[in-house]
Formats: structure tokens, C-alpha cells, sequence
């Protein structure tokens, strides 16, 4: 009992992370989006040289679309995969000689030392979250976690693949 009753707290826990974190980064990932789709890639930066259409398609596939999966809990572990990359990029590539912290930007930048109040931080922030993911999957309340009980249901009673639904009983 206390077991299921932590394998549900983490669940929930699980789904919370999955929502608000995942669903913050669509937020980035629409702009992306309307920027791909309104033919702007060339104004994107290109910070590891693919070119910036493949810049901005590769974001914006991270950002929104495995953003997307993630919320929904569906391939979570894989659809996490682009988002750590992204981040990683984000925090090292593109960021890589601003601060670790966004107080040390904005220091920076109110002395005068800084034109720019960029830091590593907004980009590690995510990077850890969807890192979690990876090793944790999207828990029992997610698709993936549906999809694990349907298997193992057609497991236990010596099920194979799908039914065609003639096959189906009649519920």
C-alpha cells in the first residue's frame, strides 16, 4: 500500500513537471514556430553550423513539437532527448561567454559592464528538468504510461498485436 501510494505521488509529480515545464517551452517554441512558417529562418542565428533553416527547424521541432509530446507524456524519454541538446547549446554555445546567473547579467549590466542581460540561466533551468525526464520517463499518468498498462494487459493474457475489430468483443 505505501509503495502504490508513492508510485502515484511520483506520478503526479511526474505529470506536474511534465505540464508546466513543457508547457512553458511551447510557449517558446510557438514563436519559433510563426517564424519558420513566415519564411524568417534567415534572421535565426546559426550557432553550430548547419545553416539556419536547419537552426530554426531543429529548434523549433524541439521547442514545440517535443515540447508537445512531453506534455502529453507520449515518448517522453526520446521526445526529451532534442530538448536537453537544445538547452545544452542554448546555455554553452550561444551563451557561452555571458554569466552562469541571470543576477550576475543584470549586475553587469547595470554598471555599465554589460550592453546585454543574457545568462546561462533560463537555458540550464530547462536543461535540468527535461535531463530528469530522460532517466524518469513520463510516469503512469501520461500516454506512455497507458500504453505500458494496454501492453501488459494483452501481455498477461497472451495477446499479440493488435485485433481487427471483428475480433473485438462487443462491449
Amino acid at each position: 500500500m505505501e509503495a502504490e501510494r508513492k508510485e502515484v505521488s511520483a506520478s503526479i509529480g511526474l505529470l506536474l513537471l511534465r505540464l508546466g515545464i513543457g508547457g512553458y517551452l511551447i510557449t517558446h517554441g510557438w514563436g519559433k514556430l510563426q517564424m519558420l512558417l513566415a519564411g524568417g529562418a534567415e534572421t535565426f542565428g546559426d550557432p553550430i553550423g548547419l545553416g539556419s533553416t536547419l537552426s530554426l527547424l531543429l529548434v523549433t521541432t524541439s521547442e514545440f513539437l517535443c515540447a508537445l509530446l512531453i506534455v502529453l507524456g507520449l515518448a517522453t524519454r526520446l521526445a526529451a532527448v532534442p530538448v536537453v541538446i537544445t538547452m545544452a547549446v542554448a546555455a554553452f554555445v550561444i551563451h557561452a561567454g555571458d554569466p552562469w546567473t541571470m543576477e550576475a547579467a543584470a549586475n553587469a549590466f547595470f554598471s555599465g559592464a554589460s550592453k546585454t542581460w543574457f545568462s546561462k540561466e533560463p537555458a540550464l533551468l530547462y536543461l535540468i528538468p527535461f535531463l530528469s525526464l530522460v532517466f524518469t520517463g513520463g510516469g503512469k499518468i501520461s500516454l506512455d504510461g497507458l500504453i505500458a498498462v494496454r501492453r501488459n494487459q494483452r501481455l498477461a493474457t497472451g495477446q499479440r498485436g493488435f485485433k481487427r475489430a471483428e475480433e473485438r468483443p462487443a462491449a
